[in-house]
C-alpha cells in the first residue's frame, strides 16, 4: 500500500482559520509531524489514532533535524500511511517546504501540498491594516530577520533575509519582517543602513490570532525601545502601518475548539449545517 505525505498550513494559530481542506486531512492522519508552534488546540482535530511527534525547530535550542524529519516523513509513506507535515502559517513561505518537498521527490513518495494562512496576513489583520494600498503600497515583501549563521550573510541574503541594498528597495512597498525578534535594535539596525528613514511607521504583532495577541505601533527608531514581544512575532513596516490600532489584545482564547464546538454553535444559531465529513485521498 502506498501511503501520502501532506504538507499542511496551520495557520497562524486560531483553529477557526484553518481550511476545511486542512480540518479533513487531520481527522484521517495516521501520522502528525508538527511545528513547535502549532497549538495543542489545532492538534486536537487530528485522528484520535494519529501519532502525533513535534519535529519543531526553535532558536537556541535543540531540535529535531531536518534530515531526520525528512526520513520521518519518507518511512510513513512507504509504510502505507497517511503523513501530515504540519506547519505553522503557510508552508510555502519560510516554511522550509522546499526542502521537505526536494526529499519528497527524490525518495519518489507521494505528497500534496495544502496552504494555510500566512502570519502576515493574520498579523495586518490584528492590526486592523491592509497590506497593500491603491495609495500607498503597491507591492509587499516578505522577510526574515532570523540568520541562521552570521557568518553566511550571502546564504541569508538568498533565503531572503533583512538584507536591503537601499531605501528603494521600500519605496511604494510594504515590508513584513518574520521572526523580527528578540532584538528589535538589530532590525532597525539593518533598516536604517539601508537607508530607511527612522520616521518610518511600523507596527509589530505578537501572536496574531492567538489568545495572547498582542500589538504594538512605533517607528523604526523607535524599535530600539521596544521590549520583546513573545513569539511568533511579525513586524510590518511601512505606511500603510499608520492605520493600524496600538495595544490590541485578542477578546478569547480557543483552547476547546474543536468538533463539538462548531456543532453546538451550529445548533445554538439554528442551524443543520454539518461539520467536515472525513477526507479520503
Amino acid at each position: 500500500m502506498i501511503g501520502r505525505v501532506y504538507l499542511v498550513g496551520a495557520g497562524p494559530g486560531d483553529p477557526e482559520l484553518l481550511t476545511v481542506k486542512a480540518v479533513r486531512i487531520l481527522q484521517q492522519a495516521d501520522l502528525v509531524l508538527h511545528d513547535d508552534l502549532v497549538p495543542s488546540s489545532i492538534l486536537a482535530l487530528a485522528s484520535p489514532g494519529a501519532e502525533i511527534v513535534n519535529v519543531g525547530k526553535r532558536c537556541g535550542k535543540k531540535s529535531v533535524s531536518q534530515e531526520n524529519i525528512n526520513a520521518r516523513m519518507i518511512a510513513g509513506a512507504r509504510q502505507g500511511l497517511m503523513v501530515v507535515r504540519l506547519k505553522g502559517g503557510d508552508p510555502s513561505i519560510f516554511g522550509r517546504s522546499g526542502e521537505e518537498i526536494e526529499a519528497l521527490r527524490q525518495a519518489g513518495a507521494d505528497f500534496e501540498i495544502v496552504p494555510g494562512v500566512t502570519a502576515a496576513s493574520a498579523a495586518a489583520a490584528a492590526a486592523g491594516i491592509s497590506l497593500t494600498h491603491r495609495n500607498l503600497a503597491s507591492s509587499v515583501v516578505f522577510l526574515t530577520g532570523h540568520r541562521a549563521s552570521d557568518r553566511a550573510a550571502s546564504e541569508c541574503d538568498r533565503a531572503g533575509c533583512i538584507v536591503l541594498r537601499s531605501a528603494r528597495d521600500l519605496a511604494g512597498k510594504t515590508v513584513v519582517v518574520y521572526m523580527p525578534g528578540p532584538h528589535y535594535e538589530s532590525v532597525r539596525t539593518r533598516l536604517q543602513a539601508a537607508g530607511v528613514s527612522g520616521e518610518t511607521p511600523c507596527v509589530l504583532v505578537s501572536g496574531a490570532s492567538r489568545g495572547a495577541q498582542r500589538t504594538h505601533k512605533t517607528t523604526v527608531q523607535g524599535l530600539a525601545t521596544v521590549p520583546p514581544l513573545a513569539p511568533p512575532a511579525i513586524l510590518i513596516v511601512g505606511d500603510v502601518t499608520r492605520f493600524a490600532r496600538d495595544h490590541v489584545a485578542f477578546p478569547f482564547e480557543f483552547s476547546s475548539f474543536g468538533r463539538s464546538d462548531i456543532m453546538r454553535r451550529d445548533r445554538d444559531h439554528g442551524s443543520s449545517q454539518q461539520p467536515p465529513t472525513p477526507y479520503r485521498s
